[in-house]
């Protein structure tokens, strides 16, 4: 396993942290369905519109020079929403053999065109793929998603799938102050862990691949608030 940050040239999303738009219980509900309010409602409720503008065509690249991936190759991207990566690996490499899974049929339904039929409405932790059918599988931000038994089985279905070839990418915090912004930001993890206990976690369900954190800064103006209508994050998984 390695720290490898394969998302270094996607643009940071600017948030306005000052506002924790997760203190409103109905943000949470609506996001939780991750439908058309997720992608393409308000920005309170998720994305505030999911489109497509370029930005994973270089992180298509990182991953495949990262891979080491050729045409006739196999790669999964898990939690695809509308299959933007899906697109950009297929387009940086051609021949590749790409695929898309994701829980959303919103996002499936509305995915980029080219990629839409490579894609599965499915579960992480339930991937319909035979053992080692893959040449690298990634999930980018979808795994905390899940807690528990479930996150624990969905590392080991990456590692099922592309043994120590998987890359994951999961939210962490490393002080009280990050944790504090995830409690207000964060719409849908369930599970956000601090680095060293990811790792634990990741030695522990025998998960050989690689990862790497999502970590979210306050911004000047961001002050404590009181999170009661948010879930707790788990310390203990399973």
């Amino acid at each position: 396993m390695a720290e490898v940050n394969l998302l270094r040239h996607c643009p940071k999303t600017k948030r306005k942290l000052a506002r924790p738009r997760s203190q409103n219980k109905a943000n949470v509900q609506a996001a939780a369905k991750f439908e058309r309010e997720y992608f393409d409602g308000r920005r309170e409720e998720g994305y505030g519109g999911y489109k497509y503008d370029g930005r994973w065509v270089p992180v298509a690249r990182d991953i495949i020079n990262h891979f080491n991936l050729k045409p006739g190759n196999k790669i999964l991207d898990i939690g695809c929403a509308k299959g933007f990566l899906v697109n950009d690996l297929m387009s940086v490499c051609p021949g590749l053999e790409v695929f898309g899974l994701d829980i959303s049929r919103y996002a499936t339904a509305h995915a980029e065109p080219e990629a839409r039929n490579r894609i599965v409405v499915g579960t992480a932790d339930n991937l319909p793929f035979a053992d080692e059918s893959f040449d690298a599988v990634i999930s980018i931000n979808t795994l905390h998603n899940l807690e528990g038994d479930r996150l624990k089985f969905a590392l080991r279905e990456i590692e099922r799938l592309a043994p120590g070839c998987g890359y994951v990418q999961v939210d962490a915090y490393r002080t009280k102050a990050e944790r504090e912004v995830f409690l207000g930001w964060v719409l849908t993890a369930v599970t956000f862990l601090m680095p060293n206990e990811w790792t634990d976690l990741f030695a522990e369900v025998g998960y050989t691949g690689d990862y790497n954190w999502t970590i979210l800064d306050a911004d000047s103006n961001w002050t404590d608030f009181n999170h009661t209508n948010r879930p707790t994050a788990n310390k203990e998984v399973g």
